[in-house]
This record gives C-alpha cells, structure tokens and sequence, in this order.
C-alpha cells in the first residue's frame, strides 16, 4: 500500500509542477497583452511574432491545467446528484472515470503523434512574416499535455480505487 501511495505522490508531484508552470505561464501572458496594448495605443508599434508569443502561450495553459484541475478537484461532475450518492457508488464513479479519462488521454496523445511529427519534419513555422519560426515546439505541447492528463487519471483511479484519503489529509 505504501508503494501505490508513493507512485500516487510521485505523479501528482508531476501534475503539480505542470500547474504551477502553466499558472506562470498565465502571468507571462497577461504582461505580454498588456505590453502590447500599451505599445500599440501609445507608440502606434505592433510586432506579428508578439501576437503570435500571445495565442501561443494559451496552448501550454489549457494542456497543462486541465491535468491541474483534475488533480484540485475542479473537474466537471454533476454535484447535484453525485453529492446524494453513497460513497462506494462515488468511489466506484471516480475510478472508472478516471480510468476511461486515461484511456481517452492516452488515445488522444497518441493521435498527434504522426501530425508532430510531420510538423518537426518540415521544421514548421508561422505562414506570417515576421511570425514565430517555431509552430512545431507549439504542437509538441499536445501530446505531452495528454499525457500529464493519463498520468493525473491514473493517479485519480488509484487513490479512489485504494480509498485513500483527499490530498493534504
């Protein structure tokens, strides 16, 4: 039982990381959109590569957050019902989600493999001038965004699935 909660511990350091990188990611962003404004409504300056930096940075957000939420517990679920539900219908609920979650992730993952690779081939950029040389960093964030995803899945399956306790208790 100890091994399965170190594993637990080990991948949810992991997702943990991913959220606190794509939290600062957040912070980035907004400094670049205000930056932005600021260089455009007061010095009449705009860059294609700043614009293109802005919707880039929302990738790594979104992939790496949404194994975040799962992790704290955010995930979408219909409270109105699962809250009157008994535990080991809840317990039972959580486990199976998590585990066709992992399959769903690890699917997904799976799936971007030969398009990222296609993108690495061709050593893809922006079609715009000025723009970001390297769009193909950008697509390598799918992947690895779903695989964070498996990862807090399986973390999730086990510590349901063993009934051991919330994070933090």
């Amino acid at each position: 039982m100890k091994a399965v909660e170190r594993a637990i511990r080990g991948l949810e350091a992991t997702v943990r990381l991913s959220g606190w990188i794509a939290a600062w990611t957040c912070v980035v962003l907004v400094l670049l959109v205000a930056g932005d404004v600021f260089m455009r409504y007061l010095f009449r300056v705009g860059a294609v590569w700043l614009q293109e930096l802005q919707w880039h940075l929302i990738s790594p957000i979104a992939l790496f957050g949404m194994s975040y939420a799962l992790y704290s517990g955010e995930q979408v679920r219909v409270d109105v019902f699962y809250e009157r539900f008994p535990d080991a219908l809840k317990r039972t609920i959580e486990v199976i989600g998590g585990l066709l979650l992992l399959g769903i992730a690890l699917y997904a993952a799976w799936l971007t493999l030969p398009w990222i690779a296609q993108s690495w081939a061709r050593n893809e950029g922006s079609p715009n001038p000025g723009g970001l040389p390297w769009r193909w960093a950008l697509k390598s964030f799918i992947p690895l965004g779903f695989l964070l995803l498996a990862l807090q899945s399986l973390a999730h399956a086990l510590r349901h699935g063993f009934g051991l306790p919330p994070r933090g208790k």
